[in-house]
């Protein structure tokens, strides 16, 4: 198993900023992808970004392509999304999620566990 604690969520206004974090513990190497997915009121979980453990290879929706960038720090097992120009669009709570495989796209459905989640309001 795998254990997922994010941090960094918050209230920002519309263009603002914010940098989530992700601090994996447990059996990581199991698990190849590490990714972001988030969920809005009454909306599904959605696929945000994805980072492969080994060779850093990135992946994103289309909704936040040019804005979220996704990184990791291997050596602290963490992983992080950095979040800029952000919209009202963007609020829900997201969460940090892994992956026991590595694909040329992903959908949240590809994620097999995930941890709490922390919340992201973007106000206008």
């Amino acid at each position: 198993q795998v254990q997922l604690v994010e941090s960094g969520g918050g209230l920002v206004q519309v263009g603002g900023s914010l940098r989530l974090s992700c601090a994996a513990s447990g059996r990581t190497f199991s698990w190849y992808s590490m990714g972001w997915l988030r969920q809005a009121p009454g909306k599904e979980r959605e696929f945000v970004a994805a980072i492969t453990w080994i060779g850093g290879n990135t992946y994103y929706a289309d909704s936040v392509k040019g804005r979220f960038t996704i990184s990791r720090d291997n050596a602290k097992n963490t992983v992080y999304l950095q979040m800029n120009s952000l919209k009202p669009e963007d609020t829900a709570v997201y969460s940090c999620a892994a992956s026991p495989a590595v694909r040329s796209s992903y959908t949240a459905t590809d994620f097999g566990s995930w941890g709490q989640g922390t919340q992201v309001t973007v106000s206008s």
